[in-house]
């Protein structure tokens, strides 16, 4: 594979294909659109299948999203949201599979995502190249489950 062919598939995974370029809000664009996909995984693979598609996701997005930042000179361009794809089905890998467990969801990500507090922004701070762009959200999406799944435990969702 070429070098421009390799940034083409690399800009349109990092985009998710072209979710990214939006012009407000392309985080939460790609974290909305990351819900009936993760929701279609779920109910018709299961939850173990869908944390293995977010595992991959977020093997496929570091390659991405180090490529497209590289040729953009950026350290985490606001159009690479395939980290977000990522970090969204985490979240939804451990939550029961209802609406109500699914907005909580998404929100409780795009609060942690968003506010980035420790360890959240010491990961962003501390971890280059498309690994950081992809680590942050991921441990978002960590920090997200752990309430879920207490939440669940408890069956409040």
């Amino acid at each position: 594979m070429s070098d421009e062919s390799n940034l083409r598939t690399a800009e349109s995974l990092a985009t998710l294909f072209g979710i990214g370029r939006v012009p407000s809000a392309p985080g939460t664009a790609a974290s909305v659109v990351a819900l009936p996909l993760a929701w279609i995984i779920a109910a018709f693979a299961g939850r173990i299948w869908l944390l293995f598609a977010a595992i991959i996701v977020f093997a496929v997005g570091s390659w991405a999203c180090e490529i497209y930042a590289r040729s953009k000179g950026k350290p985490d361009p606001s159009e690479c949201v395939i980290d977000e794809l990522a970090g969204q089905w985490i979240v939804c890998a451990f939550a029961p599979l209802s609406i109500t467990a699914y907005v909580l969801a998404f929100i409780l990500f795009r609060v942690f995502d968003i506010l980035k507090p420790w360890p959240i922004n010491w990961v962003e701070r501390n971890t280059p190249g498309g690994l950081g762009i992809m680590l942050d959200d991921v441990v978002a999406g960590l920090m997200a489950c752990i309430i879920i799944v207490v939440l669940a435990q408890f069956e409040l969702i």
